[in-house]
């Protein structure tokens, strides 16, 4: 039975969702949905903060309305996969960002399929981090028009070679294409050409933003983050301000660009994060404990701000009642008058009735979220149990954030009822989620999609705590082992070829790499040395091949080919650097190619 069937059984949290077609305006109204990586609830001013200025967020936030108890999982992927799903992550797939558990599983929903299914073009513009190879990629999760980086951000190991925020190439629709410009700036030029194209076409459109800003490393055009060194915040913290304020221009851009256009009037607007602050913390925390993958409310409550003319959304507003990431699809889905999934069911609820005050009842709802980053999910760990007043922290601590919002005073012992019941309801979830966890997502090889495709250590499955997931870990040769989970659907003659330095850069196993240059900001990955290897010999093991062969001078890769029959494998490629066991390193890089 299929995942999405099986947390039908299990699960007592799924809400039925009446998928009635209506809407608020005559024609489907067009959807404009940014989400930044790694800025907090605090890292607005319009939510207090003292030194950054994002005045365009502030316009938005001042009329818009805003879902103030809003809360995310508190790392990057996982918070994309329930947003794009309407699952819970855990059940969805991506519980961590690395590792082979980034995927969001087949079968999944997503935000590319019901538009694209309701006859909206359909873009993506930046940050996926649900998969970089098929079935998971963007543009084949109902995407019509992508322009991406790879894995979690800008110069990871899945990205393209040497991409560092400045004029780097990205994946339009799965073709490498270089660009000019700052990576924030262009994911909104990119957008703004698809909505024109959408037009022209005469189709409502879904844009999603998913910029990487201001996400790690941190590099910015200087006009954006030197004024912020003036107010004596250190590089890291400044640059991190700048990132976000150049977001902010772009988002104030992009309004004024739908106004000129005529297309504001009947576009929602979403403004929202990713997970809590990563480097505004010192700053200005929203008077919340904790920061990125954190289980305190740090770590998860973040902003949420939605605008619409048509709709009459454009006044600021409060919606003070606790919501998900996994309410957003199907509140999007009844605002939009679309025809929803008919097997299918959200573990969220649409948020209509309190978008426009129309509750005729409202819950007191339990939500749970939680931060695994671990290769298999641990029951209670990093967890937060959430009531409108109640969080249950770990399955122990108790606090009430009517009173103490900074989650201050533990009152687990005053209110062991309270504990209890949390308690009942976190088993609950987790006998409804955990068994999928038994499931490894796994890269199908020789589809024609993807064919050749390019494997990287971002994804090796291991039981070490990191895969080398970005490519200063690739040039510094970060010693680790892992295996690819990968799954062969047709028989045929296949080509892998084990490499250490990527398809992109024609470089032998063994060579070393001088430094890339630097760009504003902090040191890039691509300012790293690349490191010689010793590699002398190189080993494939997939179903029941294995083959040893030696690595000549001046190799790019060893090359084997085999002919497999269906079915799910590891594969695992090695290189062999000394005469002692133990003595090799895992291939960054696999190429598999069906002939």
């Amino acid at each position: 039975m299929h995942l999405n069937k099986l947390s039908r059984f299990f699960s007592p949290f799924l809400v039925a969702f009446s998928f009635a077609a209506f809407a608020y305006a005559a024609d489907k109204p067009n959807v404009v949905f940014v989400i930044t990586d790694d800025q907090g609830y605090g890292d607005i001013s319009a939510h207090g903060n003292p030194i950054l200025e994002t005045p365009a967020t502030d316009a938005l936030h001042a009329e818009s309305v805003r879902l103030t108890d809003y809360h995310v999982t508190p790392t990057c992927a996982p918070t994309r996969g329930a947003l794009m799903s309407g699952h819970y992550t855990n059940r969805a797939g991506p519980w961590h960002t690395i590792m082979g558990r980034s995927f969001l599983r087949v079968g999944e929903l997503t935000f590319g399929d019901v538009f694209l299914d309701n006859g909206y073009a359909t873009g993506m513009f930046g940050k996926w981090h649900l998969g970089d190879n098929y079935p998971y990629r963007p543009e084949d999760r109902g995407f019509s028009e992508v322009v991406r980086h790879g894995g979690g951000g800008v110069g990871q190991t899945p990205d393209f070679w040497d991409n560092s925020y400045f004029d780097d190439t990205y994946f339009h629709n799965g073709k490498p294409q270089k660009y000019k410009g700052y990576c924030t700036d262009v994911y909104f030029e990119e957008a703004q050409r698809f909505i024109e194209e959408s037009v022209k076409k005469d189709k409502p459109f879904m844009a999603y933003i998913c910029t990487n800003a201001p996400h790690s490393p941190f590099h910015c055009p200087e006009k954006y983050w030197k004024p912020y060194v003036e107010k004596g915040l250190s590089e890291r913290e400044a640059i991190f301000l700048g990132m976000i304020a150049n977001i902010d221009e772009n988002v104030g851009a992009m309004r004024e660009w739908l106004e000129k256009k005529g297309l504001a009037e009947n576009t929602i607007f979403i403004f929202t994060t990713d997970n809590g602050t990563a480097s505004g913390e010192n700053i200005f925390s929203g008077g919340m404990r904790g920061k990125k993958g954190s289980e305190y409310d740090g770590g998860h409550r973040v902003p949420f701000f939605l605008h619409w003319p048509a709709g009459n959304l454009t006044e600021g507003r409060d919606v003070e009642r606790l919501t998900a990431h996994i309410d957003i699809l199907p509140t999007l889905i009844e605002l939009c008058g679309l025809n929803g999934p008919m097997d299918y069911s959200f573990d969220g609820r649409s948020l209509v009735p309190l978008i426009y005050q129309t509750p005729t009842s409202w819950p007191d709802r339990i939500i749970i979220t939680d931060s695994q980053r671990v290769r298999d999910p641990i029951k209670w760990r990093k967890s937060s149990t959430m009531t409108d007043r109640w969080r249950l922290i770990n399955g122990t601590e108790l606090y009430d954030v009517e009173s103490d919002p900074e989650q201050k005073t533990d009152v687990a012992k005053r209110n062991p009822e309270t504990v209890k019941r949390l308690r009942d309801a976190y088993d609950r979830w987790w006998a409804s989620i955990s068994p999928g966890f038994v499931v490894d997502e796994r890269v199908v090889l020789g589809n024609k999609a993807d064919n050749p495709t390019q494997l990287t250590a971002h994804d090796w499955l291991t039981d070490n705590a990191l895969s080398p997931w970005h490519q200063g870990f690739i040039r510094g040769a970060k010693q680790g082992s892992g295996y690819w989970a990968v799954r062969v659907k047709e028989a045929g003659t296949y080509r892998i070829s084990l490499r250490r330095w990527p398809r992109e850069l024609s470089r032998a196993i063994n060579d070393d790499l001088a430094p890339g240059d630097p760009v504003p900001g902090l040191t890039a990955f691509r300012e790293t040395p690349g490191k010689a290897i010793n590699a002398t010999r190189a080993t494939l093991n997939v179903a029941d091949y294995y083959e040893e062969k030696p690595v000549k001078k001046g190799a790019e890769a060893v090359t084997f080919t085999m002919d497999l029959q269906p079915g799910d494998f590891k594969l695992r490629g090695n290189f062999i650097t000394g005469k002692r066991e133990g003595e090799f390193v895992s291939a960054y890089y696999a190429v598999v190619e069906r002939l």
